[in-house]
């Protein structure tokens, strides 16, 4: 009988050091349970993963010493050929935990081609509870949440980006659907710019920052209340924090 591969959530950075458990508030106990009895584990990068171990062992004991935990790399520079042998222990009948570096395995994370694989293979995959930066972003927005599209990351060249987020706005206008997407966080600051400058004032536009952390803000208001604070000085503080941007057009 083949293992089963588990899909373990991460949190969305630093938890807070003062609790007796301080992973519980984005964690549940049964998810860090099952956490704690595996030894094989594939993560985006096992230096990370570990530290997310040694969170879980500070209340509860290993399935063997964190040194001794197996930990596979798989990330966006890992080979397609490789993702068979990432599966091998499971054939043998080991258990594994696909650990995403944040949030949740395999939603804009390199781990959805494994789990793919592991179901062409018959092997049984569980997801488990956990923080997702894009849902709870959706959930706080007072967006349409019947209706949404993740867009993952915008282009880059300032034109090609106008370009994408006008026909985001305008498919969310004829579809009045959710537009979501995200942006390597020290170009922050560039990205809701464009967005506010580009879209219509009317255009809802969401800023979700540092999403279960103490510093986390959301705040939803129209592209032309944004574009005024901007060149009033008075843009958010998102430069390099975590951030998902959404809209919606009238």
């Amino acid at each position: 009988m083949t293992g089963i591969l588990y899909l373990i959530p991460n949190t969305l950075g630093p938890v807070g050091t003062g609790e007796a458990d301080p992973l519980l508030p984005v964690l549940p106990a049964p998810v860090q349970a099952i956490a704690a009895q595996l030894d094989y584990f594939i993560a985006e990068n096992a230096k990370s993963a570990r530290a997310f171990l040694k969170l879980i062992a500070n209340n509860r004991p290993l399935a063997r010493p964190l040194q001794e935990i197996r930990i596979s790399e798989l990330n966006i520079q890992t080979d397609a050929a490789a993702l068979p042998s990432l599966l091998a222990p499971l054939r043998a009948g080991m258990h594994a935990g696909l650990i995403s570096e944040a949030g949740v395995p395999a939603v804009a994370d390199p781990g959805a081609n494994l789990v793919r694989l592991a179901h062409q293979e018959g092997i049984v995959v569980k997801p488990l509870v956990g923080p997702s930066s894009l849902l709870l972003a959706l959930m706080a927005s007072g967006l349409n949440g019947q209706s949404f599209a993740f867009h993952g990351y915008l282009p880059t060249d300032p034109a090609a980006r106008s370009k994408r987020v006008r026909m985001l706005e305008d498919r969310s206008r004829s579809e009045k659907q959710t537009q979501l997407f995200i942006e390597t966080p020290y170009r922050n600051l560039t990205m809701l710019e464009a967005l506010a400058s580009t879209c219509r004032a009317d255009t809802l536009l969401c800023v979700a920052t540092d999403l279960t952390l103490a510093s986390e803000t959301v705040v939803t208001q129209p592209a032309g209340v944004w574009l005024k604070s901007i060149k009033a000085g008075k843009g958010p503080d998102i430069h390099k924090k975590p951030t998902v941007f959404l809209l919606l057009a009238a």
